[in-house]
């Protein structure tokens, strides 16, 4: 039916027909409903019709996900007609093949918001984009006259300008160049521009930026709580450039008194600016290898809203006192100003912690950092004994020259300072969240959904083929996590069962209606303390500064819960996007480095094992490469499923997930990020702990019979 024809069915009156389009306009947004030829209207699942976003992996097959039944119509690559990866399309549906559904895309509705970043090629009277990312299938045709000038090799990005016909190329055109692959920088320019991270500030908002240190007035200094007598402290990275948090601690005649001093960003960035609405559509600071995208122009969050000491700051503070177990008594949150001592490091307190020794900016502080390393001991062992889970993944440490070339890879050591710090943050939140619960009104809190019980069954399946027991119920305890990865902790495999066991959990996400942090274990938990990095922090800064006598003024309380709901939804997503941009990155510079290796020889543990090979992370360094079955040459190997490993059909050599191997770098492919080792041909014994730098193979020149 045409919208009138069917308004008319259903009885519409002339005052309801606005709304009853805007109803339809949602049936078909969501895929209930289809606009059919000449603007006739349909069901969807009368038709056989699916709507939704595709997705489509490396080898050109698409997937689109139906959220109604939690399954994902399967698309060959010759039923994509024009899709890309994102594109929202129409889906005739087919048959099943293998238990699943499959079906056609016959409509792209709506093309996905995106730049493409590639390498730039050029002919005698052609020229083409070959894309970076491996799910965009199709090179881009570029004409002559839409080349902005690019050269054979550079990495550009571009934009699809039309692709109606499968059987031809889509057609784009370039908008900016980067430069060639080896230039200082283009590697992490390509990232930024893949996820469509925003790499400048408009000159607005860093006007808006500058203006607001104008905000900073005597009656402003007068009318906050004056801490600048306390002993208050920042412990941050070495190569910090924001100090967004600061701590003070005391012993109290009950046990302990905490305070966090976060800096008041809602202070000088105001809802509705250019500057609000910049922080906004970033969500979060990104953080790549040499590289940081901030949410907010440099002279905020590396000045005015940096704790810097010896300075004075404002500040929105949370005072919370501890019983001497470590239990939350009460709390309270203020307005303040502070004078920060010191700027301190993980490795300065870490190193005072280890000796006892304290260099010049720990000596007059020596006595609140021996008080607050006893706070968090008490604090760990309280959430821990409620099930608290800490997976304590290694983080990759990149180290870089000036020029951004790799020149060591490891691991980030988690010191106990680190720990401090986190235990501080954690209760802030904490706290934060229990005042505006007890309040009963509209907030945005950090949630974290229990595990889906088909995925934890998966994972238990998993670890009994490895020998361990994991049992399942629908309404496990957080403390049951924990004590299986305390029971796994010094197995050779224990960072991948950490790992598997991370995939099994939900992710955590901003949201308005409260159902606890799992992973943490709390059952009302928020993002405060760090305004200058997350847009939820800030957003919350400003709910707790707009209840009044506990409650919302009456004009905000009405749309405070839409507030609330869009930047919940969208801070998620930037969430997400920044994580795997940060993944990309990371594994950008490794690819660079190992390529610098070929031939070297480095020690690992089998990380994970498929029908084609098995994975490899080498110790200390947090790369990954994958042994192919074709490149071991002693025997043919089959895939052991079950038991998570291949064995030789002739030899029985076995290697497993979890075994120590010594493996070669065969190849590296900087284009598709893929390291290809092989099995050194003698397995040497494993190194000394520590030992992290490649070792040379054997210069002596092979015969063609060894090789």
């Amino acid at each position: 039916m045409k919208l009138r024809e069917l308004a008319k069915c259903l009885d519409i009156a002339e005052p309801d027909y606005g709304r009853f389009r805007v109803a339809v306009r949602e049936l078909l947004d969501s895929g209930e409903m289809v606009r059919l030829k000449r603007n006739r209207l349909g069901l969807a699942l009368q038709m056989d019709i699916a709507v939704g976003v595709i997705s489509i992996t490396r080898g050109g097959i698409g997937f689109v996900p139906q959220e109604k039944n939690g399954t994902d119509i399967l698309i060959s690559t010759e039923g994509l007609l024009t899709a890309f990866d994102g594109d929202k399309v129409m889906v005739r549906l087919g048959g099943t093949s293998a238990g699943r559904k499959t079906g056609a895309v016959i409509k792209i509705l709506e093309r996905a918001s995106r730049n493409i970043v590639g390498t730039f090629h050029k002919a005698r009277n052609t020229a083409f984009v070959h894309p970076d990312n491996p799910r965009f299938h199709r090179d881009l045709h570029i004409p002559l006259g839409a080349t902005a000038g690019a050269e054979e090799g550079e990495k550009i990005v571009a934009a699809l300008v039309t692709w109606d016909d499968p059987y031809l190329h889509p057609e784009g055109k370039v908008l900016e160049r980067l430069g060639l692959p080896v230039d200082p920088g283009v590697d992490m320019l390509t990232v930024v521009k893949s996820f469509g991270l925003a790499d400048h500030f408009p000159t607005e908002v860093i006007q808006g930026a500058e203006a607001a240190a104008a905000a900073i007035t005597a009656d402003e200094l007068a009318r906050r709580l004056d801490l600048t007598g306390e002993c208050i402290y920042t412990i941050d990275p070495e190569d910090a450039k924001d100090h967004d948090d600061a701590i003070s601690v005391r012993k109290t005649s009950g046990g302990y008194s905490l305070g966090v001093h976060i800096a008041d960003v809602s202070h000088f960035v105001k809802s509705g600016t250019a500057l609000d609405n910049e922080a906004f559509a970033r969500g979060n600071s990104v953080y790549l290898p040499g590289l940081v995208l901030p949410m907010l122009p440099e002279s905020l969050s590396s000045d005015l809203c940096s704790l810097r000491p010896h300075r004075k700051r404002l500040t929105y503070s949370v005072f919370i006192d501890f019983d001497n177990h470590g239990k939350m008594l009460s709390w309270r949150l203020a307005d303040t100003v502070i004078n920060s001592r010191a700027k301190l490091t993980y490795e300065e307190v870490q190193a005072f912690f280890d000796t006892g020794a304290a260099i010049p900016k720990v000596a007059n502080l020596t006595e609140s950092l021996l008080l607050a390393r006893r706070l968090a001991q008490l604090l760990s062992a309280h959430r821990f004994a409620q099930g608290s889970l800490d997976f304590d993944l290694p983080e990759a440490k990149i180290i870089l020259n000036k020029k951004g070339e790799v020149l060591e890879l490891g691991h980030r050591v988690r010191l106990e300072s680190h720990r401090l710090v986190e235990e501080f943050m954690l209760a802030a939140n904490r706290a934060v969240a229990l005042e505006v619960f007890r309040a009963a009104q509209p907030f945005l809190y950090r949630v974290h959904d229990r595990p889906d019980l088909e995925k934890l069954e998966a994972f238990a399946a998993m670890m009994a083929r490895l020998g361990l027991s994991f049992g399942v119920s629908p309404e496990m305890k957080p403390l049951v996590f924990a004590r299986f990865l305390s029971e796994v902790k010094d197995r050779p495999e224990a960072d991948f069962i950490n790992e598997l066991m991370l995939r099994s959990m939900q992710k955590a996400v901003y949201q308005r209606v409260n159902i606890g942090h799992f992973g943490l274990a709390f059952t009302h938990y928020t993002h405060f303390t760090s305004p200058i990095r997350r847009y939820p922090d800030l957003l919350v800064h400003r709910l707790l500064r707009s209840l009044k006598n506990g409650r919302y003024p009456p004009p905000f309380a009405r749309r405070v819960e839409s507030v609330i709901d869009h930047v919940g939804q969208h801070c998620s997503q930037t969430e997400r996007t920044a994580e795997a941009a940060e993944r990309q990155a990371i594994k950008v510079k490794q690819v660079a480095f190992m390529a610098r290796h070929v031939g070297d020889e480095f020690d690992g543990v089998i990380s994970g094992v498929t029908s084609y090979g098995f994975f490899v992370r080498l110790d200390n360094m947090g790369v990954e490469g994958l042994v192919r079955m074709s490149v071991i040459d002693d025997d043919y190997y089959r895939l052991d499923e079950k038991q998570y490993r291949i064995v030789g059909r002739n030899t029985g050599r076995v290697f497993r997930l979890g075994d120590r191997v010594r493996v070669g770098v065969l190849k590296v492919d900087k284009i598709a990020n893929e390291i290809d080792l092989h099995v050194a041909r003698q397995q040497r014994q494993q190194p000394p702990a520590g030992r992290d730098r490649p070792r040379k193979r054997r210069s002596r020149r092979k015969s063609k019979s060894e090789s």
